[in-house]
């Protein structure tokens, strides 16, 4: 994605490939994709795809490099990466700094320190492991993450770190480069292949699963370099036989045939990756050797072949190659700032806008920063100048994240749900102790406490969503009803409270077993609360909204895991209570009205901001009658559980608490106060709310 292919003329020791155009318009193919894929996304659905041709142009250029100069006894350490810093930091620093600016005057306090901590990422190029440890690249949150588009950088970054010294003691040691750089490609490869259906986020971020589409570049580097004619007999005969099918009197069989050919069907891979493949196939995978073997045929074909020539090194490609590095830095935080202010998917218009401003950001950086710090003289200074430059935005980035987000910025301030609140009421204390006598298996949930002010005489079982919830109950409960605590979020899971063999459950049933069993046995709890959100019961596909669950097909399996808990508590003698979901509303940060341009102005002179409630947002308005028919086949399987044991069971609706009966809608907020937190999870306010209804519930009946 960096690599450049015009050597400088201040290095004299390190062997530069000569420079090819058609490598600049693979370049432009490959970003003008991405650009595309996140701009218009149902448009470009595969154009992601673009990052593994980039990859494997990265590991071609950098690898001639390293093997040439090596070769050659002129390979430098310091000159290698102090052609990387200069070539890398000066349009990175100017991004970095750039959404930290825009960023102080847009963002509220969680926003900001999020992106406080992408900035430190980027500027250590760790950002594939930041954003593998928060979620997946397709995920409905990741168009808000500013930096989202870094996780590719780290990657190739991280391969010039660790690539460079080791084919440099393997020379030192007089190994056989080419076999250690198939032998690393195919150990990577098989990482892939192997991690892509059980962790697809581990696969899509780690460079272990991704090292090998640059090596794939390195082995093509490494033959193109010594001109090995790989299977020259079979290429002779395979040239010669495409000339006879293609033309009427067949050429020479002098390769060009072949080359034209190769390259042709290399543009064909590729063209059928950004066609064929989405995000919801397991990628990379082998869904990856499209885009990659794809960028090596083309790449294998050499300048002279005719797509090459004739397109590739087409003027206009060329060009956007050449901005190729700033217009992927710029695009993404300009669509996603877009999306944060707007609080929705930007219009078409402003996409369009985005993307043109995006290309003219690129052009002024590549002639006004890149070019200049590349070339000419103080290339010593000019690197530990940028080294300086980088430690210092990384360095306020982490001090953003380690204060929150610098509340003190004129920006409202959102607080996620928390176990102990401050809305009133009796405050209660919990302890580290929820039943489960087995430390290992305690350490397993995220939440896993009791009100130690009275033995708990309630038990709260559930996900994320009863994670929200717990704070309002313990806040509100009185010395009648304590409570006890199982469940949350985490790497681990979440005790999903359903006890099913079935497949679609299997990553929930670990915690499932282990909390039922402990509130199962525990006998001062006379009431077992369940609490799940609709998208986990049900096993949805999209994850911020329940739009599919009425095609959704694992109703029995639902119905049946359900049944099985709540039989499991009713056999131990406790009573259950299904607590209804909440109705789902997009993120209450896309309910807020954020600053205009004028706005943004006033905020530069120093002038307060307004922030408001975002009306015009149709998103942040649901009606009553549109949430229960969304929410219908949710709701016919907990009226179906409960029937099955009335006695025993009952049902327990937070429509009242989280909508307003007589206007018939639900909003994000009331009396003033957020009812969301983050995603469709419920503030501590909202819990407040729920919380006292629902104690005062379970003590009538």
């Amino acid at each position: 994605m960096t690599t450049d292919i015009i050597a400088p003329r201040n290095f004299e020791h390190l062997t530069h490939p000569k420079y090819r155009a058609d490598i600049d318009g693979l370049r432009a193919i490959a970003v003008l994709s991405v650009v595309g894929f996140h701009a218009f996304p149902l448009w470009v659905r595969g154009g992601f795809i673009g990052v593994d041709i980039f990859f494997v142009i990265s590991g071609f250029l950098i690898t001639t490099i390293i093997f040439s100069s090596l070769e050659r006894n002129s390979f430098s350490f310091v000159e290698f990466y102090s052609r990387r810093i200069k070539r890398i930091f000066p349009a990175l620093l100017l991004v970095l700094v750039a959404c930290y600016a825009f960023g102080w005057f847009v963002l509220l306090t969680g926003e900001y320190a999020q992106l406080g901590k992408h900035i430190a990422g980027g500027a250590g190029f760790v950002s594939n492991f930041i954003f593998w440890n928060e979620s997946g690249y397709f995920d409905n949150l990741a168009e808000t993450k500013l930096l989202l588009h870094l996780w590719s950088l780290g990657i190739e970054e991280q391969f010039y770190i660790v690539w460079p010294p080791l084919l440099w003691f393997l020379w030192k040691q007089r190994f056989n480069l080419l076999t250690i750089t198939i032998t690393v490609a195919l150990i990577s490869f098989a990482l892939n292949i192997g991690k892509v259906h059980a962790d697809t986020v581990a696969a899509f971020y780690s460079p272990q699963t991704r090292f090998w589409e640059l090596m794939v570049g390195s082995v093509l580097a490494y033959i193109a370099l010594h001109k090995q004619n790989i299977f020259p007999e079979f290429r002779q005969w395979l040239d010669k036989s495409l000339g006879r099918i293609l033309y009427s009197r067949a050429p020479e069989a002098d390769g060009r045939t072949l080359r034209n050919a190769q390259s042709v069907f290399g543009a064909i891979l590729i063209a059928i990756g950004v066609l064929v493949i989405t995000k919801e196939k397991h990628f990379p995978g082998w869904w990856a050797l499209l885009p990659t073997v794809g960028a090596v045929l083309i790449i294998s074909a050499g300048a002279q072949a005719w797509l090459n020539r004739a397109v590739l090194s087409n003027r206009v490609l060329v060009w956007f190659g050449l901005i190729s590095f700033p217009l992927y830095l710029w695009h993404w935080p300009l669509l996603s700032f877009a999306r944060i202010v707007g609080g929705e998917m930007p219009s078409l218009e402003m996409r369009i806008a985005a993307v043109f401003v995006a290309v003219v950001l690129a052009w002024l950086t590549y002639r006004l920063i890149e070019k200049p710090i590349r070339f000419g003289k103080y290339s010593q200074s000019k690197t530990i100048t940028l080294i300086l430059l980088m430690t210092v935005v990384g360095y306020m980035g982490y001090n953003d994240f380690r204060r929150e987000g610098l509340p003190f910025r004129a920006v409202v301030k959102i607080n996620k749900s928390k176990v102990s609140g401050n809305d009133g009421g009796d405050n209660g204390e919990s302890i580290n102790e929820c039943g489960i006598s087995n430390v290992e298996e305690k350490k397993l949930f995220a939440v896993c406490v009791q009100d130690s002010r009275q033995t708990p005489k309630f038990a709260l079982l559930g996900d994320s969503k009863a994670a929200a919830l717990y704070g309002g109950l313990i806040r509100t409960s009185t010395e009648s009803g304590r409570w006890l605590f199982i469940g949350g979020y985490g790497a681990n899971g979440a005790p999903v409270p359903v006890l099913s063999s079935n497949e679609i459950y299997k990553k929930h049933q670990k915690l499932a077993n282990i909390a039922v069993e402990a509130i199962s046995k525990n006998k001062d709890i006379e009431t077992v609360v369940l609490v799940t959100a609709t998208r986990a019961l049900f096993q949805l596909n999209n994850e911020s909204s329940i739009e599919d669950l009425s095609t959704n097909k694992n109703y029995e399996a639902a119905l049946a895991g359900l049944n099985n808990t709540v039989n499991k508590f009713i056999g131990a003698g406790k009573k259950v209570v299904l607590v209804v979901d909440n109705p789902t509303l997009p993120d209450p940060m896309d309910c807020l009205n954020r600053t205009t341009s004028s706005d943004f102005i006033n905020q530069i002179l120093g002038n307060k901001s307004t922030w408001r409630s975002k009306g015009s947002n149709w998103r942040c308005h649901l009606d009553i009658n549109r949430h229960v028919e969304l929410s219908k086949k949710y709701r016919n399987l907990l009226a179906e559980v409960a029937s099955r044991n009335p006695d025993k069971i009952r049902i327990f609706d937070t429509t009242s608490q989280m909508c307003d009966l007589e206007k018939g809608v639900c909003l994000p907020y009331k009396n003033g106060r957020l009812l969301y937190s983050y995603s469709d999870h419920i503030s501590d306010y909202a819990a407040g709310l729920i919380g006292q209804d629902l104690n005062t519930f379970l003590l009538r009946n």
